[in-house]
């Protein structure tokens, strides 16, 4: 039987003493500025709009510009190590799962925990969620991510359970007017990049690309992905005008997991790809256009939005491996009246999301009766979402600082079942696999509330107490893809409840943000040992996160990201693939503590030239892979190295080396069907990019 390591692992010390040595040298050095900045940073995430980041009632991170351009990031998880309590969990090629506040969440539902979005749309339409969606914006190319943990304002309703990733689109008068990239790495790894900005009086342009092209480190597992962002800025006499488009494009050759306890570890399995027929073709293009303008009653905000996605690939996860297509379509408007002053500010607004989504899943060849060939499932879904809003900021004294919102929203679908009858199987079949529902409606109305107080210490201190709800309904999929001959899916909403205490600020060259929490979540659904989708479950989420960040002189700079938290089952379920009473139980893939820590130094050289280097240390404690806690995975630890050699004329070169020290290691372990498998991480990678970019 595998026991966990508690928290006081031999890695924590480790992690302390580091915390301890950023704010002792913090207090001797110079850099007062840098620091102040960091968390007094400009932050739209939180009301959609711009606040600054000390005084926000909630706990919040932003990864910016700099960081993305120095961390390159191959996949979207080597950046988002940045943000305590986030953890994407890299699949084969862009594929990915999220953890935000939360274990690793998986499934047909898992995805709807967390609101991802760019610039503050959605990235998939309510009910329609996609667990590897982050593939689908260009981080690599984006002004910053800004990130929300623990359920969102009142601006976001469903899926701001666990919290808020959004990407901001870049702004096209800030930047240079052209900048250039390409790059190279392991395993006929190329990527280039292209950034083209333009003004002419109150019109800006700006158009970024960029194109990848990966071999892979597994046998058959590379692919290729490409990026466009447009984005068109109007300042006029009466409206600014901002219209944007985004389109992502990912072919992809798929390797599945590796099979076998510490399988990641036997040279003669890591590069195995057991699933050479895998493959993931995705196609995502979103546009918006937002006209604001000042009126008697405060600033008028619509924005119009649309969205379309289309996706096929083939279940290589399960042994019949059945081909799934899925897509949506979707028209949407948000309507909002915003006014700020010096001692209050408030937002209200509308959001209406219309869309129609459909998922077709095939299977080529009998498996068994049980699971046949021919169309499992085949079915369309009408689907709207609408919902009103308020958020307002007071600012009672110079001291204290009361937030509070409310959000009140309906979704409904309207089920078309393409079929035409129940079940996919012949009548002889003992356990079909695949049920389909007849056609059917169902709505669900859902409300939440947030209330924070902030208290200023000093100048450059806050301490915050929040009260937060969240919200998600269940998914499409959860309900209209039934098993074992469930007719019906008797569903209701995931509901959230948490609260936090924290506090942040700076001094000297030392910046902090640190955030206790305590979460409880309730009606949660998941599939039983009939396989049928169930609600009614509790989890529990506790911890504390941290950010600290010290600037120094001459140019050195270290940074600390990280968590200790404890995410379990609070109350007995059924679950499939669960013997025991998991009350009490860690949830599965929820390791205790995960972090990065980061040192640095940038260097003057000769002739106007400048060196960047920085050694980041990535820490994964160890988790259960089963709710029955009977297995595990035992962690790892990475170092990566970064140099950035700056030249004249905006020329500049970077080398990036991953996994410095060649570790075995996975990105992600899991225990199913009586077997141990993982994800094999990325051995030690060698990048090097050539860029211009000009001041």
């Amino acid at each position: 039987m595998a026991t966990m390591r508690p928290l006081s692992s031999s890695t924590l010390p480790a992690l302390a003493c580091l915390t301890v040595m950023s704010i002792a040298v913090s207090s001797i050095a110079q850099g007062d500025d840098e620091a102040a900045s960091r968390i007094e940073q400009v932050i739209v995430s939180a009301t959609r709009e711009p606040e600054i980041g000390l005084n926000l009632a909630l706990p919040w991170s932003r990864i910016d510009d700099d960081a993305l351009l120095l961390t390159g990031a191959v996949h979207i998880n080597q950046v988002m190590q940045r943000a305590p309590g986030a953890w994407i969990s890299r699949g084969n090629g862009q594929e990915s799962l999220i953890a935000l506040r939360s274990p690793v969440l998986t499934g047909s539902g898992g995805c709807g925990a967390f609101y991802t979005a760019w610039d503050g749309i959605s990235l998939r339409a309510p009910g329609f969620c996609n667990v590897n969606q982050l593939f689908d914006v260009n981080s690599e190319q984006a002004d910053a991510i800004e990130v929300v943990r623990g359920p969102g304002t009142a601006v976001y309703g469903a899926n701001a359970v666990h919290g808020v990733i959004n990407t901001l689109t870049a702004d096209p008068r800030e930047g240079p007017q052209n900048a250039y990239a390409i790059e190279a790495g392991p395993d006929d790894y190329y990527r280039v990049r292209g950034e083209f900005r333009a003004e002419h009086g109150a019109h800006a342009v700006g158009v970024y690309f960029n194109g990848v092209t990966d071999g892979g480190y597994k046998d058959n597992a590379g692919f290729d992905q490409q990026k466009l962002t447009l984005r068109h800025d109007f300042q006029g006499d009466v409206w600014q005008v901002t219209n944007a488009l985004e389109a992502t494009n990912l072919n992809q050759e798929t390797s599945g997991f590796v099979a076998g306890f510490e399988a990641y570890k036997d040279s003669n399995l890591k590069k195995v790809n057991p699933n050479p027929e895998a493959y993931r073709d995705s196609f995502a293009l979103r546009a918006y256009s937002r006209w604001q303008r000042d009126t008697d009653v405060g600033q008028l905000s619509i924005t119009p939005y649309l969205r379309r996605t289309s996706m096929e690939f083939l279940q290589h996860f399960l042994p019949w491996q059945a081909t799934e297509k899925n897509g949506q379509e979707s028209l949407g408007l948000r309507v909002a009246l915003s006014d700020s002053s010096e001692t209050f500010s408030w937002s209200t607004g509308v959001d209406i999301d219309a869309t129609r989504g459909w998922l077709r899943e095939v299977q080529d060849d009998d498996f068994s009766p049980n699971q046949p060939a021919g169309v499992h499932y085949d079915y369309e879904v009408d689907a709207l979402s609408a919902a009103l809003y308020a958020q307002a900021n007071w600012q009672l004294n110079s001291r204290v600082g009361l937030a509070a919102g409310v959000r009140l929203e309906q979704n409904s679908y309207d089920y078309d079942n393409q079929t035409g009858d129940g079940s996919a199987c012949a009548p002889e079949a003992s356990a079909c696999r695949f049920f389909r529902p007849a056609d059917r409606e169902d709505d669900f109305s859902n409300g939440s509330v947030n209330l924070g107080i902030t208290y200023a210490l000093s100048d450059a201190h806050r301490v915050y107490l929040r009260g937060s709800q969240g919200f998600r309904p269940p998914q499409a999929a959860e309900l209209y893809r039934l098993q074992a001959g469930q007719e019906i899916a008797d569903l209701d909403s995931e509901t959230i409840t948490s609260v936090d205490l924290g506090v942040r600020g700076s001094f000297g060259g030392f910046s902090y943000d640190t955030s206790v929490y305590a979460m409880e979540k309730s009606d949660v659904i998941f599939q039983n040992a009939d396989r049928q989708n169930v609600s009614g479950a509790k989890t529990s989420h506790e911890g504390i996160e941290f950010s600290f960040y010290w600037n120094g002189e001459s140019g050195w700079y270290a940074g600390v990201d990280g968590n200790i938290a404890r995410h379990r089952y609070d109350s007995t379920a059924n679950l499939l693939g669960s013997r025991l009473d998991i009350e009490g139980n860690d949830i599965d893939t929820a390791p205790r503590q995960f972090g990065s820590a980061r040192l640095g130094r940038d260097f003057s050289l000769q002739n106007n030239r400048s060196l960047r280097a920085e050694l980041e240390w990535v820490h994964m404690g160890s988790y259960y892979l089963e709710p029955d806690n009977q297995h595990e995975y035992e962690g790892h630890e990475l170092l990566n190295l970064r140099l950035a050699l700056a030249l004249n004329k905006g020329f500049s070169t970077t080398l990036r080396v991953t996994n410095l020290l060649d570790e075995d290691y996975a990105e992600r372990a899991d225990f199913g069907f009586g077997s141990y498998r993982y994800f094999v991480g990325q051995p030690r990678g060698v990048f090097l990019e050539f860029a211009y970019r000009p001041e």
